[in-house]
């Protein structure tokens, strides 16, 4: 682990060797082959992003399960970053009414075991590999009460839609309360003109799993999306 964290941070100091630079371009092509080949059959995705730091007695956790569950009911993957907390919370209510449920966990020094309730994962080393992954699979982007990484994982999701590099899916903010300052500044962003009034309509806000599985529903509908998966070629390898 450390001799990740200590390559980590000689990438990030600068120019290196041609060579150097070239191993790590083909480490990052590695991965993201891994990511791909095991993700490929997880079919139509609901992306849950949250804190790992949520104990199961907790009222986030307690929602998000049941989040989870109504999202898996309607015949969607359950993916998250497959770690502890909200993540767990997510995979675990798919789990439980017999959805699917998939992991892209990180590697880290901490908070980096797959929780117990996923049907497939893979472990990743490189933080913009695993995001890469969790919004190429997924058409709708559901943010729990998170930290940095969720704020991270958010904007991320925002921007791309925002930008026209993906479709505008929906993205589903949860808590009001816990959010409300987050809010407050993203509506003073709107003041100052430096996002536009119709930003706003990129994503809902809510505290009602119903409200949230509505909305869901709206969007399978309005993008006709689809149950059907491709089939694994025997000549890859490749598992469903």
């Amino acid at each position: 682990m450390s001799s990740l964290r200590e390559q980590e941070i000689k990438f990030l100091e600068g120019p290196r060797s041609r060579w150097e630079e070239f191993k790590f371009v083909v480490k990052v092509c590695i991965e993201f082959i891994r990511g791909f080949r095991a993700l490929h059959f997880t079919g139509p995705c609901v992306t849950v992003f949250g804190s790992a730091r949520f104990k199961e007695d907790h009222e986030y956790y307690v929602l998000t399960r049941r989040l989870g569950a109504e999202v898996a009911k309607l015949g969607y993957t359950v993916m998250t970053g497959g770690g502890p907390g909200i993540m767990e919370a997510a995979n675990r209510g798919a789990k439980e009414v017999g959805g699917r449920s998939v992991g892209c966990n990180i590697i880290l020094p901490h908070e980096q075991e797959p929780n117990p309730y996923l049907d497939k994962w893979v472990n990743m080393r490189y933080f913009f590999v695993r995001k890469t992954l969790l919004i190429k699979y997924s058409y709708i982007f559901v943010i729990m009460p998170g930290g940095f990484g969720t704020l991270d994982e958010f904007f991320e999701a925002m921007t791309l839609i925002q930008t026209g590099k993906i479709q505008d899916f929906p993205v589903i903010v949860f808590c009001k309360d816990f959010h409300r300052e987050l809010l407050a500044h993203i509506e003073l962003m709107r003041q100052r003109k430096t996002i536009s009034d119709s930003d706003l309509d990129l994503f809902l806000v809510t505290d009602s799993v119903e409200e949230a599985v509505g909305h869901i529903r709206n969007c399978i509908q309005r993008f006709g999306l689809t149950h059907e998966k491709p089939h694994p070629l025997k000549w890859l390898f490749e598992r469903g």
